[in-house]
């Protein structure tokens, strides 16, 4: 099957068929429905919002978000900060009951507004199949409510909306003796015991971690103002380069972004697969004392460092090597340098040779985690090995220990945004994907554990710190979950008490295996990738070739690089202390299953039943 696009011809292979999580060309409008992975697709791809008249029901907040955060984002995004801006109040729900005009026909309780009634070949069209609302500000003379009757007590605390307190930024360093280099982002409106031993990204670009030379950011969504805002004054001006995978007119936004900086260079990652995205999350920093690798969850925009949990591995300081030193000197146990490279060759970008370079001239032995990329293509033979979820399989297969009654030993997938999975389980979830998974060790075991998928639901989401505007950045569409009911009965909730992020929603992904008590992991990983085959990989032709859309960057944790057999678990983990052999799980074990009552959060669905805690309902059209 053929289809033409801004990308030219290309053909969909047979595991496409049932497959809507395909992107549209950059500069093309299409639901989230049909977007692949990521809880912020920030390609700047949709205009700003057109705004009808007020009704009196509308009122506005006291501190709206920038303009500019009407134009960044994924459709998903954009509504969340039209809604952050221009607030519908819970006292308006019955005026707006008729939205919910449409029941979903299992009596799941979904509701599909006048714009879902759109066929879904529009969006391979380049048709919206969702609208963003359409509201105004009242009159500039109306007279603006004080702050103390916005909104209804919140069970966070009167100020956990407000901006940053003045000692929000101030600089952390974590314990060098750390054991996993394993760091959560501080959230705004959290007690500070829970934002103990997290990290801003200014502390990240501070000089308590090196003296900077250059920089490159690779990320999906750039607001360059702000992050140029981020590194300290005496490194704002130095060079940094953007990776990124837009297109046409996002591109052209991107570059106008950069006017005002000439430091700033650019990179377009290539996306020979059509509708793929450039979806990886790293920092390379370059300094006079060394170099530095970051890898994390977290865009370059504030809303993804202000009251969202996002994590992020955080290398030793890699020291340059002696000049003459072998191409091989300074590599880890891990082959974490080699592949490093190998990833960045991978972009065939001429603007990373020098960065090959320098990662070849330092030290990368102490490194204890494992690289697991994806990047986009079709790969058969040896290759089908080196990216996506193949090879997270073959480390597992070669550096996993087999564990005595691995067959009880439950998978956790905990990601903020999920693709189409295919008619059933057995279409890739409960096949390839929980064989890879599942994979511990040389033995020849092949057991079928439970698997929790840990996704916001409704209710998460609505007493969340953002309240349902948090729902723009899990980006879940009704049109894909009608497809896949069946998943549903594998999710759980987000509850991370023991981190105090319960109320901060998640944009971080983890995998893991953990022991049937949940006191032990045989393995994590931190990842940019959704749960995707865009992101993972999807095996076709027969299980003799294996497609991968997008780039991914994440890290594997495995006990033996640790000199352990398993990793325990740390139940507390803040304040953080480096004595504790415990991995800081950033959500609570074991998870919490739907109730009957629950239901995944749908972004491009209406909740106006109950109120969030900005004391707002959710109005997607």
């Amino acid at each position: 099957m053929s289809q033409d696009s801004q990308h030219g011809k290309w053909t969909i292979s047979s595991s496409d068929d049932d497959d809507d999580e395909v992107l549209p060309p950059s500069g093309t409008t299409m639901s989230k429905s049909h977007r692949v992975s990521d809880s912020s697709h920030c390609s700047n791809s949709h205009p700003a919002p057109k705004l009808e008249p007020a009704t009196a029901s509308v009122e506005v907040k006291p501190e709206p978000a920038p303009v500019s955060s009407l134009l960044i984002g994924s459709e998903a995004r954009q509504l969340a900060a039209v809604n952050q801006l221009n607030p519908v109040k819970y006292e308006s729900s019955p005026s707006l009951a008729g939205k919910r005009k449409k029941d979903v026909s299992d009596g799941s309780g979904w509701a599909l507004s006048d714009s879902d009634d759109d066929n879904d070949d529009d969006a391979a069209n380049g048709k919206s199949v969702s609208k963003v609302p359409k509201r105004q500000p009242p009159s500039p003379k109306a007279k603006k409510p004080k702050v103390e009757n916005e909104r209804p007590p919140s069970p966070h605390g009167r100020f956990y909306y407000i901006d940053e307190p003045e000692d929000f930024f101030e600089s952390s360093v974590p314990c060098l003796n750390d054991t996993y280099r394993f760091y959560l982002n501080k959230v705004t409106g959290l007690d500070r015991k829970h934002n103990s031993g997290a990290l801003h990204i200014r502390d990240i670009l501070s000089p308590l971690f090196g003296t900077l030379k250059e920089s490159v950011q690779f990320n999906y969504c750039f607001d360059i103002a702000w992050m140029v805002q981020q590194y300290p004054p005496e490194f704002r001006d130095l060079p940094v380069l953007i990776v990124h995978g837009d297109k046409r007119e996002a591109k052209a936004r991107l570059v106008q972004q950069a006017q005002p900086y000439p430091q700033v260079r650019f990179c377009q990652a290539k996306l020979d697969i059509a509708f793929g995205t450039h979806h990886t999350k790293m920092m390379l920093l370059w300094y006079e004392e060394g170099f530095r690798v970051i890898i994390l969850t977290s865009n370059l925009i504030r809303a993804d460092w202000y009251q969202k949990t996002q994590g992020m591995w955080m290398s030793p300081l890699f020291p340059r090597l002696p000049k003459g030193s072998s191409a091989t000197a300074g590599e880890s146990p891990t082959f974490f340098k080699r592949d490093m490279l190998e990833y960045l060759a991978s972009y065939r970008a001429p603007e990373l040779e020098e960065w090959i370079q320098r990662i070849k001239e330092h030290d990368l032995s102490e490194t204890r985690v494992y690289l697991v990329g994806s990047t986009p293509g079709r790969y058969v033979g040896a290759d089908m090995e080196r990216w996506g979820h193949l090879r997270l399989r073959k480390l597992l297969y070669d550096h996993a220990d087999p564990i005595p009654g691995e067959e009880r030993w439950p998978v956790v997938g905990q990601f903020s945004s999920i693709g189409s999975m295919g008619l059933d389980k057995t279409k890739w979830l409960a096949a390839e994907f929980q064989r890879t998974l599942t994979t511990l060790g040389k033995n020849s075991l092949r057991p079928d554990p439970p698997v929790h998928l840990v996704y916001p639901s409704v209710d998460d989401v609505r007493t969340s710190l953002e309240g349902y505007p948090a729902g723009g950045s899990l980006p879940y569409s009704i049109q894909t979950a009608q497809k896949q009911l069946w998943l549903h009965s594998y999710f759980h909730r987000w509850k991370a008490n023991s981190t105090g992020r319960t109320h901060a929603m998640p944009h971080i992904k983890t995998y893991l295996r953990a022991s049937p008590d949940f006191t032990q992991l045989a393995w994590i990983v931190i990842t940019s990738a959704n749960l995707s085959k865009a992101a993972w990989g999807a095996l076709e032709k027969n299980n003799t070739q294996v497609m991968v859309r997008s780039y991914e960057l994440g890290v594997l944790y495995l006990p033996s690089a640790f000199n352990m057999k398993t990793f325990p678990v740390h139940k507390n983990p803040f304040p953080a202390s480096s004595s504790s052999s415990g991995f800081p799980v950033p959500f609570d074990l074991p998870p919490t299953h739907y109730s009957s009552k629950d239901q995944p959060w749908i972004w491009n669905i209406p909740y106006n039943q109950a109120p969030d805690t900005h004391g707002n309902i959710w109005v997607p059209s």
